[in-house]
């Protein structure tokens, strides 16, 4: 530990990505990527933005703000864009929860939530999901600080419908609750849909599962002005140009192209419930995802071993070695030449038993 640091380095611990090996017979299906390649319209977007590079990208992002509007049924006043969710993540804890009031979020979420935390000296209770892993919505209300959840779940995929929803923020009207719909678009109806009865949503999104562009980084949230105009004084206190002029020419095409997210949303839920079918057959218990991917357990099996025997054969999957879940896999869903890959080797895998 350098004796440089300050002490918001030495209280860190970093987030740990997913693995990313960079080589082409690597079937990756550990990240939560899309697999199938962004809208047409996309690249030819970025192409012409291209031509302005020696420009400053625009620090409101208007253009890509009135996509995003146009597609939730809002105003540009309740969109903010950013670099990535995770920068949005940050930008809302510094925002909207304060150090030394304890904000709640399940023990079984997106881990990043605790690395947040103790970088902003913001203190958090890990309130217990059920032991099917639903959420317990009744622990939430009366949060001290805030409160901020998956929506569905990561890593259990499991969706909370939005009375769940709708309770927790009555439980918490004058503290913000952030709901974090990463896997939105292949689950059900969004909270975005409870932003005009209730001031204290803040619904975060990504384009990187959905629309296909994880590579480009782009993020957004969606709530009332006066939360949108709170973001904005933290991002434009740190850097006025989070988001270049290529990711927002590129996002933008994203969103106008609507009947190719449509189809490609609608391939991957429907390779997911195949997945998981095929998943049971083989003896796996898999919890119901409302995400692009399972998350699942083999009785007889040992899940890191199962990991590290799918690694050896060239397939990524994400083991999380925590106390609850450590006997689970979380695999995304691929394409259908992928899927069948996995079937066969986890196939293999376990007559070896």
């Amino acid at each position: 530990m350098s004796r440089f640091w300050s002490e918001m380095a030495r209280r860190t611990e970093p987030y740990v990505p997913g693995e990313q090996l960079n080589r082409m017979e690597i079937i990756k299906l550990n990240t939560n990527e899309n697999p199938y390649p962004p809208a047409p319209g996309v690249t030819e977007a970025i192409r012409d933005a291209a031509e302005n590079l020696r420009l400053y990208p625009s620090p409101t992002a208007d253009s890509l703000r009135e996509a995003i509007a146009e597609t939730e049924n809002l105003v540009p006043d309740q969109v903010f864009a950013a670099n990535g969710s995770d920068e949005v993540l940050a930008f809302s804890f510094m925002a909207f929860f304060n150090p030394g009031k304890v904000i709640r979020f399940p023990d079984v979420s997106y881990s990043f939530y605790p690395v947040y935390s103790n970088l902003f000296g913001v203190p958090f209770e890990e309130v217990p999901l059920r032991a099917d892993f639903t959420l317990d919505t009744e622990a939430f209300s009366e949060a001290e600080g805030g409160v901020i959840l998956p929506n569905p779940n990561a890593p259990t995929g499991i969706y909370e419908p939005l009375d769940g929803i709708r309770s927790i923020l009555e439980g918490n009207p004058d503290r913000v609750v952030i709901i974090d719909e990463a896997y939105i678009d292949f689950a059900g109806p969004s909270a975005a849909k409870l932003i005009s009865e209730f001031d204290n949503l803040l619904v975060i999104r990504t384009t990187s599962k959905s629309r296909s562009l994880a590579g480009l980084r782009v993020g957004y949230a969606l709530g009332q002005p006066e939360l949108i105009e709170g973001l904005v004084r933290i991002k434009d206190s740190f850097n006025s140009y989070t988001t270049d002029r290529l990711a927002q020419a590129g996002a933008e095409a994203a969103f106008r192209n609507v009947d190719y997210f449509e189809e490609t949303t609608g391939k991957i839920i429907a390779a997911r419930d195949r997945s998981a079918t095929h998943l049971a057959e083989l003896g796996f218990t898999v919890l119901p995802s409302s995400a692009n991917f399972l998350f699942c357990t083999h009785p007889e099996a040992d899940a890191e071993r199962l990991y590290t025997e799918l690694k050896s054969r060239n397939i990524l999957v994400r083991h999380f070695g925590k106390p609850r879940i450590k006997d689970y896999l979380r695999i995304t869903v691929g394409t259908e030449e992928q899927m069948a890959k996995l079937f066969g080797a986890l196939e293999d895998i376990l007559n070896q038993n």
